[in-house]
């Protein structure tokens, strides 16, 4: 989850709501549906994350064909998806890339399913690795996203692209990573560096 945060540019609640159709292997890329304003976006999709994915989507099926077994599996669709398509809650393509561990009652239709994964338990898991690796500065699920914009912006990236692949409706919103650019300070060097560095000992 983390990986496709720094390498897709996703959102915390855009990784969770996933589902396995949204992984396009054959055109690398993944979609984001009713992302934030509900429109839908494409984001490409990390060659080295590829094979992970692929091991996670197995481990759905295997996960969907045991509910299946059990009566269940039949994952949460919007309404209108329910209503024409409604064989489609089955699907091993409408069933969440990050399925929760248990069953749940749905609260809005008292239907036993599967949810996705609670955004709580990878934000957790993420807090629990920053203090393991001693990391002092904070960070948050967010802060992957933003490092996915910035480092794009400093290998050159168009910065159009990189607000398409963010989803923001105005650029304006995107230029906000150009002001924590590293490379903004590239090719400069500090006055007191400088002074340092010079014959003045004063």
């Amino acid at each position: 989850m983390a990986q496709l945060m720094y390498g897709c540019g996703l959102r915390s609640l855009e990784v969770i709501r996933l589902r396995v159709h949204d992984v396009d292997f054959e055109q690398n890329k993944i979609i984001v549906r009713e992302a934030k304003g509900n429109k839908d976006r494409a984001t490409f999709l990390p060659k080295g994350l590829v094979p992970a994915l692929r091991q996670q989507i197995e481990k759905v099926r295997s996960i969907h064909s045991s509910d299946l077994e059990h009566g269940l599996g039949d994952v949460w669709l919007p309404d209108a998806l329910s209503v024409k398509y409604p064989s489609a809650a089955k699907g091993i393509g409408w069933q969440w890339l990050f399925p929760a561990s248990v069953i749940t009652t749905d609260p809005r239709s008292d239907v036993r399913r599967r949810h996705h994964i609670d955004k709580s338990v990878f934000r957790k898991a993420l807090s629990r690795t920053v203090k393991t690796l001693g990391i002092e500065k904070r960070v948050t699920p967010h802060v992957l996203r933003h490092c996915f914009a910035t480092h794009l912006l400093e290998d050159g990236a168009n910065i159009r692209l990189v607000q398409i692949l963010l989803g923001h409706k105005d650029v304006i919103t995107t230029e906000i990573y150009t002001h924590v650019m590293s490379t903004q300070f590239k090719g400069v060097t500090n006055p007191l560096d400088a002074l340092e560095t010079s014959d003045f000992r004063g």
